[in-house]
């Protein structure tokens, strides 16, 4: 495995690729970008999202390429408090062009879940996410092995069509 992080990392998604797949599992995430929003969140005062460009500019460059870029989050209910600042920032992601979609963690098996989350490019690219002792981000861990790639897309092809799109989550999870 190659590890990649910053920069690194992003030129991932400027590789050619046409798919671009990533489960999350985790409920909590602690990336120092997103301290202060997070705090602002919680405080329930403004945020410019300006720490958030940076992500949405590599997202929306790859949907202008024609692109497709799917984000699969499997969440706990009732949700932590990083998964309700997840759910606001989502329009975010959505109008940079990413499918963002919800499973609840009690509605699937966890035989099919490990306790990784990823990216695959593709079928082929897996790319899986590294995190510190205390739980920030540190890059992505990138393997083409074909055992390893393979196990991934049957883990995407299984998740995905149980995956409920953004809108029609938030409106299941606002009535709760």
């Amino acid at each position: 495995m190659l590890l990649h992080h910053g920069e690194d990392a992003n030129r991932l998604f400027r590789r050619e690729w046409a798919v671009a797949v990533h489960l999350e599992l985790q409920d909590t995430y602690s990336t120092p970008e997103e301290d202060e929003p997070f705090r602002k969140f919680l405080a329930d005062e403004h945020d410019d999202y300006a720490w958030f460009a940076g992500w949405c500019a590599v997202v929306r460059q790859a949907t202008d390429q024609g692109k497709t870029v799917r984000r699969v989050r499997v969440v706990t209910e009732p949700h932590t408090d990083y998964t309700r600042f997840a759910l606001a920032v989502a329009p975010l992601n959505i109008a940079a062009g990413e499918d963002i979609r919800y499973i609840p963690r009690h509605t699937i098996g966890g035989e099919l879940l490990s306790g990784d989350d990823w990216w695959i490019f593709d079928d082929d690219l897996v790319a899986f996410s590294v995190f510190t002792p205390e739980g920030a981000g540190a890059g992505l861990a990138t393997t083409t092995d074909p055992v390893i790639a393979e196990h991934i897309r049957r883990v995407r092809d299984q998740v995905w069509p149980l995956a409920i799109p953004y809108a029609d989550y938030r409106a299941v999870a606002a009535e709760q």
